[in-house]
Order: C-alpha cells, then structure tokens, then sequence
C-alpha cells in the first residue's frame, strides 16, 4: 500500500511502517525529524521529502495530530487530567498542551470534557453535515436508545482476554486505499499457502474516527499467523499484545459497520468500561462477497483495562 494513490518504492514503504510504529511506540518521547530519520535510515532531509509524498503532512503536524487525537480520546474515556497527558504525550508544559490542543479542537482540554463528549463522535459528525445544530439532549437520547437496541438486536458481546496476535500487514491511509492494501497482502500471503478457508484477515485502525477524516485513517490490512513468516516489500509484521477485549461478533452488510462501532463503543461506556492505549480492530470470519445477502461475520474488539 502507499499512503498515497502515487506507488511507493516497497523498501520506503517498509521502512515507513517501521516509523508510524515506532511513532506509535514513543509519543510521550523525542520524535524530532533527526531521531524518526535514524530509525527510517534516511538523512533527515531525505526523509523529510519522503514522509511529505507518502503522508501529505511534514513529520511535525503527523506527531502533533497523533498526540492530539490519542489525547483527546483519553479524555472522552479516561478519567485523566490534562497535566497527566501533557506529560504522556510529550509537551514540555501543560500550558503548551493546552495551547495547542485548542489550535486543533478550537476548545480547550477543560472544555473538551466538559462538553457532552458525543459532540465529537461520530453521531454528531453525521447529523451536523449539511450544518444542522448538534443534538439536543432528547435527540441525544433518542440516538442512544437506538444504538442501544442495535447492539442488542445484531450483536453478540463477550468481555474476554484475547490471545497474543501475530499478523502481517499492509499499511494505508484513508477509506479509499484499504481494498488496494488488502490485494497487495494477499499477492504475497498466496504463494505462501497462507490463503484459504482457516484464514482470519484483520482491519487495525491508528486513528480515530472520532476526530480524523475518514480519507485520513491510517489502517493496517492484516492477516493472522499461524507460522513465522519474514517481512517482504510492503509487507511487515506486528504482534497484538493480548489483553482484555470487549468483542462485538456481528453479521453485517458493508454499511452497518459504523453503527456497529458506535453501538459498541456507547454499550462500553453504559457498561463502566475504559478503553485503553491499544489499537481496536476488526477479525473477518468470512468472505462477505460468498455470503448469500453479501454480509460480513466479524468481531469488533475494543482493548479495555
């Protein structure tokens, strides 16, 4: 996969992957343009230039959105002050967090909280498109209750300790170039043996549709291991730490898949759960295009303390 719709050389790829992981990894630490540069084997000019094509964002407003967003998601689910995440996320002081998380969110931190947190989900981001007012607290709960009954019409939810995952994965950015990532992952899973009818792909989603556009979405297409495997081309490997779940099993067309999310994320938050600093994802049990109505049997997990 390429960020981008341009084709990307697969040894920068790679060794782009290996950045947005390491990012990942260490957004509390120094993630400055010499330091990403050494890890990508690159000269930080060269670099510069790279990550610029690939991601369409210097390294800087990347790390910047990154800590942001994984900030203000604590926010919504975490009971967790500003100074604490000004100290997680890298910022010298809670005074510059504070600054910069306004510039982005156009409130500050306090604000943020305070707000109804569903003002920045996805519910609102829908209903507010062609410049209708956010939700009033009747139509808030209006929109829960349905959400509510989705959940308990369409889903099956355990709360259980997932195994370690070992997966390889393409990356990509943006809704528009996860069906590409998929077919790059499959060109070289096949020759290996490892398609067929045992085989659990995977959608590991690094951002948050809460607050990124869903053309901006960094997404690793994934296949689960059950042998050791070697990185190649755009292809890297990346374990899933186990840990609690709360799993959502579903039987979903194409287009129910943002309510599904949505209705699991709100049973989460009725349910006193927090979720935590792992990635959610989606495991596939099937081939939807093989499926009679054309649906998908799927699990949505939500890593949780």
């Amino acid at each position: 996969m390429s960020e981008t719709n341009q084709p990307i050389n697969p040894d920068y790829q790679s060794r782009l992957n290996r950045v947005f992981d390491y990012i990942d990894e260490n957004l509390g630490g120094d993630l400055s343009l010499e330091r990403i540069a050494e890890v990508a084997y690159f000269s930080p000019y060269h670099f510069h230039r790279i990550f610029k094509f690939i991601t369409e964002e210097t390294l800087n407003e990347y790390v910047i959105r990154r800590r942001l967003t994984k900030a203000a998601d604590e926010l919504l689910h975490r009971d967790i002050t500003a100074s604490e995440l000004a100290q997680k996320y890298g910022f010298s002081e809670v005074s510059s967090f504070s600054r910069a998380f306004k510039k982005y969110f156009e409130v500050s931190p306090t604000e943020f909280k305070k707000q109804n947190p569903n003002r920045f989900s996805k519910i609102s981001q829908l209903l507010r498109k062609n410049g209708q007012a956010y939700p009033n607290v009747e139509q808030y709960l209006s929109i829960i209750k349905n959400h509510k009954n989705w959940i308990t019409m369409n889903a099956t939810i355990e709360v259980k300790q997932m195994p370690l995952l070992q997966t390889a994965y393409v990356s990509c950015k943006g809704l528009q170039n996860l069906e590409t990532a998929y077919g790059q992952l499959m060109q070289w899973a096949a020759p290996k043996g490892l398609m067929n009818d045992q085989t659990k792909l995977a959608t590991v989603f690094h951002d948050s549709f809460k607050f990124t556009a869903p053309a901006e979405v960094r997404m690793s297409a994934s296949i689960l291991l059950n042998s050791d495997e070697k990185p190649a081309g755009v292809v890297s490997l990346r374990t899933l730490e186990p840990g609690k779940c709360i799993v959502g099993s579903f039987e979903i067309g194409l287009d129910e898949f943002e309510k599904s999310w949505t209705g699991l994320f709100v049973w989460m938050n009725e349910q006193g759960y927090h979720k935590n600093d792992q990635e959610p994802f989606e495991i596939y049990h099937n081939d939807f295009k093989q499926h009679p109505e054309q649906k998908c049997i799927v699990d949505l997990c939500i890593p949780v303390d």
